[in-house]
């Protein structure tokens, strides 16, 4: 979930409970934790909300200082309807993040990671890609994602997709630009 810079600081310290969001479909379903560039967020509430039912004080908890004033802020086609979610920080650490940042691996971790990567590579159009995909991040961290993508002959958008896919896995961290080999990636290719 894509949440604007200037509101990252009120969510972090929990003056921002609220967001609004004009979508044509809903991007958030309420008990989930989405991770964005405020922190990991639960999604406590999300529900519609018609323009003339937003009210000053869920206005203020969106950070902003009237409900026009929200309405007046909304990206999105104007007949879409208006979702208001009620958020917090989700509590604890990032599960990847830690996964990302243990380079302990058994061999059992080993094999469980190339049978992993092995049926992402299996199940591809384009064929293998984990391991160059991985070979390449750790030749060059903090590279442009299209400039790596070009490396590989692939569409930028869908070598983000994937690219995610070995950060699930706990393999890569995103950088302000680019990405990097975690610790448990460094470990995953030195044993590999």
């Amino acid at each position: 979930m894509l949440i604007e810079k200037q509101r990252w600081a009120g969510i972090q310290d929990g003056s921002i409970t609220v967001l609004f969001r004009r979508w044509r479909h809903r991007h958030a379903t309420a008990g989930k934790v989405y991770r964005t560039g405020a922190g990991r967020i639960v999604v406590e509430q999300a529900e519609i909300v018609a323009p003339s039912r937003i009210r000053a004080k869920d206005a203020h908890a969106a950070g902003y200082g009237s409900a026009a004033q929200v309405l007046a802020d909304l990206r999105g086609a104007e007949g879409d309807p208006i979702y208001l979610l009620r958020i917090r920080l989700a509590d604890g650490p990032d599960p990847r993040a830690e996964l990302a940042s243990d380079d302990q691996l058994s061999d059992e971790d080993i094999a469980s990671l190339t049978a992993r990567l092995a049926r992402m590579d299996t199940s591809s159009s384009f064929g293998p890609w984990t391991i160059r995909t991985l070979r390449l991040i750790e030749e060059l961290p903090a590279t442009r994602a299209p400039d790596l993508a070009a490396r590989l002959g692939r569409e930028p958008d869908r070598f983000k997709v994937d690219v995610r896919k070995l950060k699930a896995l706990g393999l890569t961290s995103s950088l302000e630009v680019g990405y990097e080999l975690s610790p448990r990636g460094r470990a995953y290719l030195a044993g590999h």
